[in-house]
């Protein structure tokens, strides 16, 4: 299934294909406090709509993931990295996509604060 997604302002916008079943509820301190619902697809099955240019970036630990955000309006729709195969991801905020209900996925805690 395709995804439309947003910031609030709407100044990033993206698609993303791919089942939506499960997202990644992280405690870490990024996450958590974000309250980032997290859905990891390949990159090749992202598709950023809006130019490059409008998207801010923040690295953080390790610096090995790119949070992406914007700059209007702080809010943070999805991250760049890679698994630990090296497969290039895409993280993707789920509270950023049109039409999915939240109450409807299966969270799956993940432990972030001990990585």
């Amino acid at each position: 299934m395709k995804y439309e997604g947003s910031c609030h302002c709407g100044q990033v916008t993206f698609e993303v294909e791919g089942n939506l079943e499960k997202v990644m509820e992280c405690n870490c301190s990024h996450c958590s406090r974000k309250g980032y619902l997290l859905w990891f697809v390949p990159l090749a099955d992202f598709n950023l709509k809006s130019p490059e240019s409008v998207l801010s970036t923040y690295t953080f630990n390790k610096h090995v993931i790119k949070h992406h955000f914007c700059p209007e309006c702080g809010c943070a729709p999805f991250g760049f990295g890679a698994d630990r195969s090296g497969a290039e991801t895409a993280a993707i905020n789920v509270r950023c996509l049109e039409g999915v209900e939240l109450s409807d996925l299966e969270r799956v805690p993940v432990d972030g604060r001990a990585l």
